[in-house]
């Protein structure tokens, strides 16, 4: 899978959001709201080939998470990102 092109990671306070850079992909009906984690996740993978292994292998080597976690963890956050329409399969 892969990010969507034209969305940008924004810090908000200690969030982060998802903004698209074009009026035709907001959606004003929802907001991508980012924990430190998922962003990190988003910063490594934009405009890169990944799958929930390649997610699962980032959180393993950034924080201290077993690999069923971070692998469970990873497939979830892909589920999210596919509803929001900010990457495709």
């Amino acid at each position: 899978m892969k990010t969507v092109p034209g969305f940008t990671l924004r810090p908000l306070g200690k969030e982060f959001i998802i903004t698209a850079e074009s009026i035709k992909q907001i959606n004003f009906n929802r907001m991508i709201s980012l924990n430190e984690s998922a962003a990190y996740l988003w910063k490594e993978v934009n405009g890169k080939d990944f799958d929930a292994e390649t997610l699962a292998d980032l959180l393993v080597g950034r924080y201290e998470v077993d690999r069923e976690t971070a692998l469970r963890d990873s497939e979830a956050i892909i589920a999210k990102w596919i509803e929001a329409g900010i990457v495709t399969e």
